[in-house]
């Protein structure tokens, strides 16, 4: 028998033990209860480990993250990201993304090669001609 919802939202055509008995429920995500032991192994996997959204000018501040305890300004265009939690070692993936609103409305964005640990990133954001600059808006995502 194939599965169906029907408009009310009601499944049928599912066998007892079609389902494993850890399964996520409606309820669990409405109550925000979705966690890694819930999640199978390869999925965590596939799981964002930490990101940040963050003002690089001025007196740099988080605006939205997970994972991430704070940015240290290192000078112009220059910054460390440290994360709440350790990471369960550096070989992880990184993307980085910053944005200015200038007439250039250009900025490119790096690592520096010393700073790349379990509990922390060293990202630099710079203008087309690659010299450092603060940067209106940097994202950072990291996946392990």
């Amino acid at each position: 028998m194939p599965i169906a919802i029907n408009g009310s939202g009601t499944i049928t055509g599912i066998s007892a033990g079609g389902l494993p008995a850890s399964s996520i429920t409606t309820a669990s995500i409405a109550d925000n209860s979705v966690t890694y032991a819930k999640i199978g192994t390869t999925e965590q996997g596939q799981l964002c480990k930490a990101w940040v959204n963050f003002n690089g000018t001025s007196t740099v501040a988080i605006r939205a993250s997970y994972n991430v305890s704070s940015i240290t300004d290192n000078g112009t265009g220059d910054y460390t990201v440290n994360f709440t939690s350790a990471l369960t070692d550096a070989n992880y993936a990184f993307t980085v993304d910053g944005y200015q609103t200038t007439t250039a409305n250009t900025c490119n964005s790096q690592v520096t090669g010393q700073t790349v640990t379990t509990t922390a990133l060293r990202v630099q954001t710079t203008n087309s001609s690659f010299v450092l600059v603060d940067s209106l808006g940097v994202s950072v995502c990291i996946f392990r």
